[in-house]
């Protein structure tokens, strides 16, 4: 089945041009300008879809959604891509925990995932792609892999050999102790017995029982998860992106893994110019996650009758780069902004806008909290104006939607 991406929306023009995203690139550890006034690529990766969307997923797809309307308002013709990971183990495991076929609870997951990414005001990505319709891509990619000679064969699984490339540590910046000891945590398999080395990943998993498998020129299998991202970003995207996006924790392995593979197989340097990560969303003291169960539900939150425009406003409170909490007091407080705007929103008065403001502040690595402070002293000053229009003055509202994705 084809991957369809959620409805698009209209995103309001700017009566300026906004000034260069200047992203900070974990790679490189610095900040540097992306470029304008030309096509752009960013890949970011997606679900695996077998509990969305907690509000982890929502804070790193409302802050490349927030990096993409800045970009575009500064020039960039943006095209995007984003893959979902319809089958993988942990997919895998769930529908054999509740008796469920695995491909219902993708798509039912998938489906939910983009009704959230709708209340959220999100820009669908140009090109969504299922790790399953990708299969032909992965097959091809690994075929390139194998004339490069960076794949070896063990007991019917096809690995690639990490060794051939120049990636490992390029991105997270970690030694090769905690490399072994993260990629056991995040699906990888360092102890398997045979691999030429701990760190190389599996690229196509042969047949077993009660897994999925695809008779391809590879064998009877499935697809590893590494190279899933790797051959979609190619061909969407081409051989090097301007922007590889996701969680913090996708820094190792699976963005020095995906690169490595998209570069071995292209012959093409660097896969990504920049590689933007955002931080990791906690409660209760502990990251949200899946495995442990804390987790907070966009969707849920919303059939509770929370404004989807509040829980933009409490992730957009902190910075990307920031691991933060979620809390109660934070999304009441995001409330209380978002009625505050509307208020003022809602006064035809003289007080200058601060348009240009919120987007020399997103300039500025999507400093989204002073952004948001921007307009509450804005918001402050228009209901305290004695002085009203008889024209309304619609700059900041169109500003507020077109860079900050609230209505």
């Amino acid at each position: 089945m084809t991957m369809q991406p959620w409805p698009d929306l209209d995103v309001p023009a700017l009566r300026f041009v906004a000034p260069a995203p200047q992203i900070y690139d974990s790679a490189a550890e610095a900040t540097h300008t992306l470029a304008v006034n030309q096509d752009v690529t960013i890949y970011v990766c997606g679900i695996t879809p077998y509990d969305a969307t907690h509000m982890g997923h929502a804070a790193t797809y409302v802050a490349f959604d927030t990096l993409i309307r800045l970009w575009q308002a500064a020039g960039a013709k943006v095209t995007y891509a984003q893959n979902v990971t319809d089958v993988d183990d942990p997919l895998i495991e769930r529908a054999l925990a509740t008796g469920q076929n695995w491909q219902d609870i993708a798509l039912e997951q998938t489906e939910l995932f983009k009704c959230d990414m709708v209340a959220l005001r999100v820009i669908p990505p140009a090109h969504y792609v299922g790790a399953v319709e990708s299969i032909g891509l992965v097959v091809k990619q690994v075929q390139k892999l194998k004339e490069s000679g960076t794949v070896y064969d063990l007991d019917g699984d096809l690995y690639y050999r990490m060794g051939k490339s120049n990636m490992l540590g390029q991105v997270a910046h970690l030694s090769r102790h905690d490399m072994i000891d993260l990629f056991s945590q995040r699906g990888g398999d360092p102890h398997n017995d045979g691999k030429e080395d701990p760190l190389d990943p599996l690229l196509w998993r042969h047949e077993r029982e009660n897994d999925p498998a695809w008779q391809t020129e590879l064998g009877s299998g499935r697809p590893g998860w590494h190279i899933e991202c790797a051959a979609i970003a190619v061909e969407y995207l081409g051989a090097s992106i301007d922007v590889q996006g996701g969680g913090s924790d996708l820094k190792f392995p699976h963005h020095e893994m995906s690169a490595a593979h998209a570069q071995s197989a292209t012959g093409v340097q660097p896969f990504a110019k920049t590689f933007m990560h955002t931080g990791m969303v906690w409660l209760d003291g502990h990251k949200m996650s899946k495995s442990l169960g804390n987790l907070v539900f966009v969707s849920r939150l919303t059939a509770g009758g929370t404004d989807p425009m509040a829980i933009r406003l409490a992730i957009l409170a902190h910075h990307y780069r920031e691991d933060w909490e979620w809390t109660p007091s934070g999304l009441a407080l995001a409330e209380e902004r978002l009625q505050l705007w509307r208020t003022a929103l809602g006064r035809n008065t003289s007080v200058a806008d601060c348009a240009e403001g919120i987007a020399n502040l997103l300039a500025n690595d999507l400093d989204t909290p002073s952004a948001l402070a921007l307009v509450d002293r804005w918001a402050h000053d228009v209901i305290q104006a004695q002085q009203i229009m008889s024209e309304p003055n619609n700059s900041m509202a169109i500003a507020i939607d077109a860079l900050l994705g609230i209505k």
